[in-house]
């Protein structure tokens, strides 16, 4: 049950959803910011079991992300980099391409949690460089291509 009281919420008391993809996704998560009625940030609740990632690796076009790490440790993966993280970092992701593109994956043998806070946009524009996907997401719209699929601004108009 998530138990709020007004404006504050405990993250050991907030009912958390499970999901995976495939062998290598999985993740207990919880979208804390709209059941405490935040308007331009986003806040999240994740916590990652050993040998696992909650999302592909990716960039942001128009929102900025920060995580805290609550408890456990793991790798970041940051652009070209990789690096060491554990309970107690703050780490910030502003927007940019596959030079900010950012991963946080737990290779420990303990759970791995932290929170995650992004500014709002009503569209953003996501880069996967593992994948070579670009996600466009907006007004009801959710649209994944591959950066191949490159179109010409007049196709289909003349």
């Amino acid at each position: 049950m998530n138990v709020i009281d007004t404006r504050v919420a405990n993250i050991h008391e907030l009912k958390l959803e499970h999901a995976t993809k495939g062998d290598k996704f999985e993740s207990q998560s919880v979208r804390i910011g709209p059941l405490l009625g935040a308007k331009d940030l986003g806040y999240s609740y994740d916590v990652v079991p050993p040998g696992k990632t909650s999302c592909p690796f990716h960039s942001h076009r128009g929102e900025e992300e920060m995580f805290f790490i609550v408890q456990g440790e793991g790798l970041l993966r940051y652009g070209s980099e990789t690096r060491k993280i554990r309970a107690g970092d703050v780490i910030c992701c502003p927007t940019g391409g596959p030079e900010t593109a950012h991963q946080i994956i737990n290779d420990s043998e303990a759970p791995l949690a932290y929170l995650s806070v992004s500014t709002m946009l009503p569209a953003e524009v996501c880069e996967y460089p593992d994948s070579q996907k670009i996600g466009a997401f907006g007004g009801g719209l959710r649209h994944m291509t591959h950066t191949t699929h490159d179109q010409d601004y007049w196709t289909g108009e003349v």
